[in-house]
C-alpha cells in the first residue's frame, strides 16, 4: 500500500501519464486512418508511401530552430496549444479533397510533433524528482506500449461502427482531451526566460544556441557518446531494418499476410510483456544495464529474425527484440535526463533529432540499395551485424566502472 504522501506525490505524474496514454492511442488511430484515407482517395499505394516521407522531411526543418523556442517558452503553455493546434489541423484532413493539401497539413501536424516531443521531455523532467524518474519512465513505456496495442484495436472497432473520417474525429477529440488534461498539471515556469545579450536578431540568436550545445557536447563527450550510440542502435540501424521487414516476411520467410499480421501481433505482445516486466524488476536493475543489456538483447533479437528462414524462429526473433525494447528505453531516458541541463535540454534534443533525421535518411537508402543490388536477407544481416557492433560499444562504455557516476542507481 502506498501512504498519503506517495500518492500525493504521483498526483501530477498519474495525470500526466494519462494524458500521455490518451494522445498516443489517439495518434495510432490517425496514423492508420490517415493511411486508409489517403488510399481510398488516390488508389495509389505510393500516395500513401509519401506520407512516411513527410515526418523525416518535417523534422530535418524543424530541429534545427525548435529547440532554441522550446527552452524559452513555457513548456506546460506550449504542450497545451499544440495538442489543441494538431486537434484542430486533424479536423480539417477529412474535408480536403486534394492530395497536395493533405500532405501539406500532415507535414504541418509533423512539425508541430516535431517541437512537442523535446518540450514533453524538458517538462517531464522538471515534474518528475531525480529519485523517481526511472520509475515514471517505466510506467511512461508501459503506456506508450498499451498504445500500441490499444490504438489499433480502437481503430478497427471504429471502422467497423464507423469510416476512418469518424476515427479521424475521434483523434481529435483525444488530442483536445489530453490538452486539457496537460492543463491541470502545475505551471513550472513562472519567470519570463531572457535571450542571451547580442543575439537579438533570429540568426544570432540560432548561432548562439548552436554554439552552446556543440560546446556543452566537447565537454560532455561522454554523455553525448552514449546519447550517438544509443540514438544510432535503437533509432537509425533499427528504423533503416524495419523498412525492409514487408518485403522480408514476404520475399524471404515467403509469409502470407495474415501471418505477416501475426508476426506484427506477436512484436505488439512481445512490446507489452516486456514493459510490464520492466516495471517489476526496475528496483533490482541499474540504469547503466537498463541501457547497455537491454540494447545488446534488442540486437539479439534482430540477429535471430535476421537469420530466419522459418516463421516460428522470426517470432522468436520478434518477441525478443520488442520484449527488451521498453529495458533500454528506460535506462536511455532516465540517464537522459539526470545528465542533460534541464534550461538547455529542448536545445539539445532538437539539434541531435535533426542529425539522426538524417543518418535515418541516409541509413535507409542505404539498405534499399543494397537490397536490389544484393539480396534482401544479406543486407538485413549485414545492417544487424552493424547495429551488434554498435550495441557491443555502447554496453562497454556505459558499465565503464569509472562513469558509474553518470548513471545514479
Amino acid at each position: 500500500m502506498l501512504s498519503n504522501s506517495k500518492m500525493a506525490s504521483w498526483k501530477y505524474p498519474s495525470i500526466l501519464l494519462l494524458g500521455i496514454g490518451i494522445a498516443n492511442i489517439g495518434e495510432w488511430i490517425y496514423f492508420i486512418a490517415l493511411n486508409l484515407i489517403v488510399l481510398d482517395m488516390t488508389g495509389s499505394p505510393l500516395a500513401v508511401s509519401g506520407l512516411y516521407i513527410i515526418k523525416p522531411l518535417a523534422k530535418l526543418l524543424t530541429n534545427f530552430w525548435s529547440g532554441s523556442i522550446i527552452d524559452r517558452l513555457n513548456k506546460r503553455k506550449l504542450m497545451i496549444y499544440l495538442d489543441i493546434f494538431r486537434a484542430m489541423l486533424i479536423l480539417l484532413l477529412p474535408a480536403m479533397t486534394n492530395i497536395a493539401l493533405i500532405y501539406f497539413i500532415v507535414f504541418i501536424l509533423s512539425m508541430a510533433s516535431s517541437i512537442f516531443e523535446p518540450a514533453s521531455i524538458t517538462y517531464i523532467t522538471k515534474l518528475i524528482p531525480k529519485e523517481s524518474r526511472k520509475r515514471f519512465n517505466s510506467l511512461h513505456s508501459l503506456v506508450t506500449s498499451g498504445a500500441f496495442l490499444t490504438g489499433p484495436a480502437v481503430a478497427g472497432l471504429l471502422f467497423l461502427i464507423g469510416t476512418p473520417v469518424l476515427a479521424m474525429f475521434i483523434n481529435a477529440i483525444a488530442l483536445f482531451f489530453s490538452g486539457v488534461i496537460t492543463m491541470l498539471l502545475p505551471n513550472l515556469e513562472k519567470q519570463k526566460v531572457i535571450s542571451p545579450s547580442g543575439s537579438n536578431t533570429t540568426f544570432g540568436l540560432l548561432k548562439n544556441d548552436w554554439s552552446m550545445v556543440i560546446s556543452f557536447s566537447c565537454k560532455q563527450r561522454y554523455i553525448m557518446m552514449i546519447n550517438i550510440l544509443f540514438s544510432c542502435v535503437m533509432v537509425v540501424m533499427a528504423s533503416a531494418i524495419d523498412s525492409l521487414e514487408v518485403a522480408f516476411a514476404k520475399e524471404v520467410l515467403l509469409l502470407a499476410d495474415s501471418e505477416y499480421g501475426f508476426l506484427v501481433t506477436i512484436a505488439g505482445a512481445g512490446i507489452i510483456t516486456g514493459a510490464f516486466t520492466n516495471t517489476l524488476l526496475l528496483n533490482n536493475i541499474k540504469t547503466s544495464l537498463l541501457i547497455g543489456c537491454g540494447t545488446i538483447f534488442v540486437s539479439i533479437g534482430y540477429l535471430i529474425y535476421a537469420f530466419s528462414d522459418t516463421f516460428l524462429i522470426a517470432g522468436i526473433g520478434f518477441f525478443v527484440l520488442s520484449f527488451f525494447i521498453a529495458f533500454a528505453n528506460t535506462g536511455f531516458l532516465t540517464f537522459y535526463q539526470n545528465n542533460i541541463p534541464i534550461n538547455m535540454m529542448g536545445r539539445v534534443r532538437s539539434i541531435y533529432r535533426l542529425f539522426e533525421a538524417l543518418f535515418i535518411i541516409a541509413a535507409t537508402g542505404i539498405m534499399g540499395m543494397a537490397a536490389q543490388l544484393v539480396s534482401i536477407q544479406s543486407t538485413v544481416i549485414i545492417g544487424v551485424l552493424v547495429m551488434m557492433i554498435l550495441s557491443v560499444s555502447l554496453l562497454v562504455f556505459s558499465l565503464s566502472p569509472s562513469k558509474k557516476d553518470y548513471y545514479g542507481v
